[in-house]
């Protein structure tokens, strides 16, 4: 089983307890990091909430996600087009845009702990210099199922240790948050990574 087989079967209800999250505390931590106006890649937007703020605050978006039926709910909301991508095949082809941010919320944590660090390395240098880069992971230590889908948890320490293996970054800010959907328990580690 894939992990977008949890999406493509539960799309209308994941995007339905997504699309409206109130994201702003974290958007005003990244986007004065980037360059106004500035052109963000949007890695696993799943509902497409995040281009959509940011398209609507003057930047110029690039999107993808690994669901055929998420990438369709975005691109209806957004307006954009919005590529089908897995972060695996950025290792077969990688990103050859520069970017001025990348936005990677609650995305990244459904690749395989020992592929992170090249996937993460991969996603830093599509970074223009002094870009920036946003990621989020459930907090914890645990690589699990749930749902049919797969989950890195991460802390601190372990992200220490995948940023230690990638060159040319380094972590600019990093804080713990609690889940902002109704009725979610998680505890969500936070990090903004800039270029070196």
């Amino acid at each position: 089983m894939r992990n977008t087989d949890f999406y493509e079967r539960n799309a209308d209800a994941f995007y339905g307890d997504t699309v409206t999250t109130d994201m702003a505390p974290i958007y005003e931590r990244f986007l004065p990091l980037v360059r106004l106006r500035g052109r963000i890649l949007d890695a696993g937007c799943g509902s497409g909430r995040d281009s959509l703020a940011f398209l609507q605050r003057g930047y110029r978006v690039d999107a993808f996600d690994g669901s055929s039926e998420m990438v369709r709910r975005a691109r209806a909301l957004t307006g954009i087009e919005v590529r089908q991508l897995m972060f695996e095949n950025l290792l077969d082809t990688p990103l050859q845009e520069t970017y001025d941010g990348i936005w990677c919320c609650a995305s990244l944590l459904h690749v395989e702990r020992d592929r992170l660090p090249s996937v993460m390395d991969v996603l830093c240098h599509a970074l223009a210099p002094d870009g920036i880069m946003y990621v989020s992971f459930k907090y914890g230590e645990t690589a699990r199922l749930k749902d049919g889908r797969r989950f890195t948890d991460l802390t601190e320490q372990g992200l220490d240790e995948i940023l230690a293996t990638i060159g040319g970054c380094e972590l600019n800010d990093l804080w713990v948050t609690d889940d902002q959907r109704p009725g979610r328990a998680d505890r969500w580690l936070n990090a903004i990574v800039r270029t070196i």
